[in-house]
C-alpha cells in the first residue's frame, strides 16, 4: 500500500505517518525502488494498535519503547507484557477516578432536578 492508501485505511494522516516513521514508532516501512513508502498489512495492523495505545493515553515515549521491543521480536515478550500490565493498572486507576467524578456530576444533576421541581 502506498502512503495515501494506508492513511485512508488507518484513519491516520499522511503527515502523522511520516512523523511516526521519523520518531521510530513505525519502523518497518519499506521503500520501493523509486523511494516511495510501501506499507504492508502488518504495518496497518500496527497502526491500529498505535491508535489504540494512543486512545488509552499511553505516553509517546512508552509507545516508542513498546515499538522498539516489538521490532526486537519474541525475546521481548515479557517486557511488552509488563508494559501493558503497568499501563492497564494506570487505566484502572483513571477509570475509578473518572467514575467518582461522574458520581459527583450525577449527584449535582439530581440536586438541580429536585430544586427545579421545588420552584414549580
Amino acid at each position: 500500500m502506498l502512503i495515501s492508501e494506508i492513511a485512508e485505511k488507518s484513519g491516520v494522516s499522511i503527515h502523522t505517518l511520516r512523523y511516526y516513521e521519523k520518531i521510530g514508532l513505525l519502523n518497518t516501512v519499506k521503500r520501493n525502488i523509486s523511494g516511495r513508502r510501501i506499507y504492508s498489512t502488518s504495518d496497518l495492523e500496527w497502526l491500529v494498535w498505535i491508535k489504540r495505545l494512543k486512545s488509552t493515553g499511553m505516553p509517546l515515549a512508552d509507545m516508542k519503547a513498546f515499538a522498539k521491543y516489538r521490532t526486537q521480536g519474541d525475546c521481548t515478550l515479557k517486557q511488552r507484557q509488563n508494559m501493558l500490565s503497568e499501563h492497564g493498572e494506570k487505566l484502572k486507576t483513571e477509570i475509578e477516578r473518572l467514575q467518582q467524578e461522574l458520581s459527583i456530576v450525577d449527584y449535582k444533576v439530581s440536586e438541580y432536578s429536585k430544586k427545579m421541581l421545588e420552584l414549580e
